[in-house]
């Protein structure tokens, strides 16, 4: 039986042969209301413990009007109305017409992007980080706010999404960021889009952001899927962690692993770091600010 909010053909072949797909409309105004007001409460507890939440990432340094939230990590574990988002057919059938139909949660996060401080993210791609034994993964990104090249809407690489992409800093250190020279200078596709928009970004897709300088906040809802075949690859204390919590979806984890796709670069990766931290951390050992 087709699922209610399958994706058609022409979306499908779109998303493999571009890396990606946006569609419009998937959250409407007052979902995304109660959204930010669940947001409002976990910034405001994290503000009361002085900074010191192990869940929510302030943008660093002098904002010019104190500090500021950058990220609030595992939403899905935080509150129900997340969990709700994570389940929802209207984006599970999408995800299902891409990885089929046995599906686990890998991660999930709330960027937020505060208005003239949202740091840039640098060009990756997702399963650098988080390799598995296939590319049966992508992230769902949901725009909670009009996204704009004014506060930093994401942008694509196209067609780049076949391989896995250098991210080794000096002595083979995990730079967080691409640093492979083969990639081609094409054209970023900037994907501007109104709130309640899901971007749909296969797991190889390279991809960044830049700084927000407009005078509006910009936040997106991150849920990360794979297919029930997908395991990750051990490569320490990290995979430990991201594996602490099953997160079942839909259907059921495959018994034994597929292994498939372009061949997986195992990151080096000390410690658990955030994406902005081991970006800062390798521009400071090049000599970057």
């Amino acid at each position: 039986m087709k699922a209610t909010w399958a994706l058609t053909e022409d979306d499908v072949e779109h998303y493999f042969r571009e890396g990606w797909l946006l569609v419009e409309g998937i959250l409407a105004s007052d979902e995304i209301a109660e959204l930010d007001c669940v947001m409002r409460g976990i910034t405001d507890a994290a503000f009361e413990d002085g900074n010191g939440s192990s869940h929510v990432e302030f943008e660093p340094g002098d904002t010019g009007s104190g500090a500021a939230v950058r990220r609030i990590l595992d939403p899905y574990a935080r509150h129900e109305a997340f969990r709700s988002v994570a389940h929802d057919p209207r984006i599970v059938d999408r995800v299902e017409s891409l990885i089929g139909a046995d599906l686990d949660l890998q991660h999930s996060k709330l960027n937020c992007k505060p208005a003239r401080v949202g740091s840039p993210v640098e060009w990756h791609q997702d399963l650098a980080y988080y390799p598995h034994t296939n590319d049966g993964v992508l992230a769902v990104l949901i725009y909670l706010d009009e996204a704009t090249e004014d506060n930093g809407c994401l942008q694509v690489l196209e067609r780049q999404h076949h391989r896995y992409l250098d991210h080794a800093a000096p002595e083979e250190a995990f730079a967080g960021r691409i640093t492979d020279p083969s990639l081609t200078e094409a054209e970023p596709r900037r994907l501007s889009a109104p709130a309640g928009s899901a971007i749909f970004l296969h797991g190889l897709t390279p991809h960044a952001s830049l700084p927000n300088n407009s005078n509006t906040d910009r936040r997106t809802l991150i849920f990360a899927y794979r297919a029930g075949d997908a395991y990750p690859l051990y490569y320490g204390a990290v995979t430990v962690e991201d594996e602490a919590v099953p997160r079942p979806v839909r259907g059921q984890r495959a018994q034994h692993a597929r292994f498939g796709g372009p061949p997986p670069i195992v990151p080096r990766i000390d410690g658990t770091s955030s994406l902005y931290e081991i970006q800062a951390a390798d521009r400071v050992g090049e000599g970057g600010c």
